[in-house]
């Protein structure tokens, strides 16, 4: 299919006037560019014409709509954290790929949780013995077990706690508490804070958020029963664990060790053949590709094996790496535990649930979707006709 269409063409397939198709794209629904051959017309994106196409063939009924927005579709709340336009990521209307040139996690932290230049003192977390991934999930679940509800707590007490639930996690990783700010702990517990500290801090603040995800929506649904933050981290932790979420590094992984015992061609073609999709690569939400991955990359030079793969998956799928390729890339160049990739998303991660679950507190509602039932009716299960 192709990338972009004419007017003519989009409001053709949508059945639309001209003044409709603008109002689409002053919305947001459609996205818009020059027409490189003629400036006096605009092409619009093919994709979210299909969408729009799609979403009208199913016609207006609620159920089809909400079932439609669990995917990657339709907006299912209001947030003002961060939002996905124009091909580019932005935390509180700010470019997170220009915040990434200097920002540490702490300052996007404070944007995101709109908690202006507030100040939080050093905090020392005992660790319990174990591997990271189990000290992470142990001393999370520890506070949740332990720590108050937030509902009815002012702004500046949840902030406090915020930022010591991002400190215990941090803690759990490097195995003990440090000082400096986190990208320097981490390169530090790893023992590659001359190289790694400054790639580290940059994928940090790439991955603090990304919008209404699985793991940032199962801590909003936590947040809404009023639980507490460590409670939503734990709920976030719990979703990022899936391997179609925070564990899809272990499966580059694992086409990397393909590609390096079977040769790149043999390896990416016994994929592509069985159907299966190359992980770490495209991004729904990013058709012209992941801005966050060509950001991380501008940081480091990725091991020749991660280049080549690039270059041969890119040539034969038209498909661009996204941010999980570029996090196992650069956990490659820097040596460091197979684990590492998923703990530098939890840290980076944890601040988008904390701002999400201080948003969703906000509003003092419960999420709670319906179902649609297509199951045996009352009637049937009782045996009755």
């Amino acid at each position: 299919m192709q990338d972009w269409l004419t007017a003519q063409e989009a409001m053709a397939r949508l059945g639309l006037k001209p003044q409709t198709l603008y109002a689409y794209v002053s919305r947001g629904l459609i996205e818009a560019r020059g027409d490189g051959e003629d400036s006096r017309r605009s092409l619009y994106r093919a994709e979210d014409v299909a969408r729009l196409e799609h979403r009208k063939a199913r016609g207006r009924r609620p159920a089809a709509i909400a079932e439609d927005a669990i995917a990657y579709g339709e907006p299912v709340l209001s947030s003002s954290i961060t939002t996905i336009e124009r091909g580019g990521l932005w935390y509180r209307g700010q470019d997170a790929t220009r915040l990434a040139e200097s920002a540490k996690l702490e300052d996007v932290a404070r944007l995101l949780w709109d908690c202006g230049t507030q100040r939080f003192p050093p905090l020392a977390t005992m660790v319990p013995a174990g591997e990271p991934l189990a000290r992470v999930f142990a001393v999370i679940a520890a506070r949740t077990a332990t720590d108050r509800p937030m509902v009815g707590r002012t702004k500046k007490a949840l902030y406090l706690e915020a930022a010591a639930v991002l400190d215990t996690l941090v803690d759990a990783i490097a195995g003990g508490p440090g000082e400096g700010p986190i990208h320097a702990r981490l390169a530090r517990a790893w023992g590659c804070e001359a190289e790694g500290a400054e790639p580290i801090r940059r994928a940090l603040v790439l991955l603090a958020d990304h919008e209404l995800n699985a793991s940032t929506f199962a801590a909003r649904v936590t947040a809404s029963t009023g639980a507490s933050l460590a409670a939503c981290a734990l709920a976030g932790l719990a979703a990022l664990s899936g391997p179609s979420h925070g564990g899809v590094a272990p499966r580059v992984l694992t086409l990397m060790r393909d590609i390096q015992r079977d040769g790149l061609e043999t390896a990416i073609a016994a994929r592509l053949e069985a159907g299966a999709k190359l992980p770490g690569f495209g991004h729904p939400l990013y058709p012209d590709g992941d801005p966050r991955a060509r950001a991380l990359f501008a940081a480091f030079e990725p091991p020749a094996a991660y280049a080549q793969a690039q270059a041969a998956i890119a040539a034969l799928t038209g498909e661009e790496p996204n941010i999980d390729f570029a996090l196992s890339a650069l956990a490659a160049r820097l040596d460091l535990p197979e684990t590492a990739p998923f703990q530098i998303f939890a840290a980076a991660r944890c601040t988008g649930w904390l701002a999400h679950a201080l948003e969703q507190n906000e509003t003092g509602r419960l999420i709670r979707p319906r179902a649609r039932y297509v199951g045996r009716t009352p009637m049937e299960a009782n045996g009755r006709m």
